[in-house]
């Protein structure tokens, strides 16, 4: 970030690490935010992204040999959020959902395609992971009412990563490690009888800094661990969280909980002081299943763009 822009690009170009950090923790990213260079930010996430799906690829393999000895079974379970509050029970989500795994494909069947503005949208969905086919291949949903399937793709559109760097660029530089996944924005609206979406006003970019006076010598001849600070100068924001012991307490007797024998089996979980998440385990058993319920039925005509969040 001393202006060798060209430097960069090489050690891009030759699969330099990106998740790296400095003695103070911050990322060549997280540098490109803070001196507002966009064609360095989006080469950087590109290649973030890039070297993140090559990882899992590494442990795919590994993934796959634990699945495979892993026995063969069928579980059934259903959730759902419950509170005392009248009436919050009824518009809150719920499933049931059924697990099949064999060797190293598994299956998973659900009803609930959405829930958005409080209402369930009920459907038929099956996701298959087939351990056996290639990676961009591997991961199905199957719309078993309209008899259509949708494969799982790795790689964003040029558009999702745009809206990605935008974000990135307007927002505060954290040194911390996110989990970045797709997000679903939609127009804001006003008024009480005549409503109309609001026109949005981004947040402006952060303000490049001021020029760096900082040699190439300088920064690498520096001690181990105290290297000159490059750019925007550190601000400290902090924020804290008071517990109760009683939360600790709760966890402890959580964790050394012993399961009742036999089915089924319901856990609570607190959520909010007024909702509780309801897990119920209502069927368990090893089994076999025919190979077909891990396939693609032939009868079934692919849809790119029946999910589009996917």
């Amino acid at each position: 970030m001393m202006g060798n822009k060209e430097c960069a690009h090489l050690l891009l170009a030759h699969n330099a690490p990106v998740k790296v950090k400095n003695a103070q923790g911050w990322s060549p990213l997280a540098e490109a935010i803070s001196y507002g260079d966009r064609q360095m930010i989006t080469a950087l996430l590109r290649k973030l992204k890039q070297q993140s799906r090559e990882t899992v690829e590494d442990k795919r393999p590994k993934l796959l040999t634990a699945l495979k000895e892993l026995g063969d079974f069928y579980l059934e379970l259903h959730w759902d959020f419950q509170s005392w509050v009248p009436l919050l029970s009824r518009i809150l989500p719920s499933d049931a959902c059924k697990i099949y795994k064999q060797g190293i494909n598994i299956r998973l069947d659900t009803t609930l395609i959405d829930f958005t503005d409080m209402k369930c949208q009920r459907g038929d969905l099956s996701f298959i992971f087939n351990g056996d086919a290639i990676p961009s291949e591997s991961f199905v949903v199957l719309d078993n009412e309209q008899k259509v399937y949708q494969r799982i793709h790795h790689e964003e559109s040029e558009m999702e990563t745009e809206e990605e760097v935008d974000i990135l660029m307007s927002s505060d530089v954290y040194s911390a490690t996110l989990s970045t996944k797709s997000i679903t924005f939609s127009r804001a609206q006003s008024g009480w009888l005549f409503r109309e979406d609001k026109t949005p006003a981004r947040r402006p970019s952060l303000t490049p800094p001021a020029p760096n006076t900082i040699s190439w010598e300088e920064y690498i001849t520096a001690d181990n661990g105290k290297a000159p600070h490059l750019g925007r100068e550190l601000v400290c924001k902090e924020s804290k969280k008071n517990f109760k012991a009683t939360h600790f307490n709760k966890l402890r007797e959580f964790v050394q909980m012993k399961l009742p024998p036999g089915f089924p089996v319901k856990l609570d979980i607190p959520v909010f002081p007024t909702i509780t998440a309801t897990v119920t385990f209502q069927e368990f058993r090893y089994d076999k299943f025919q190979q077909s319920i891990f396939t693609i039925p032939n009868e079934y005509t692919e849809d790119p763009n029946r999910f589009p969040d996917l």
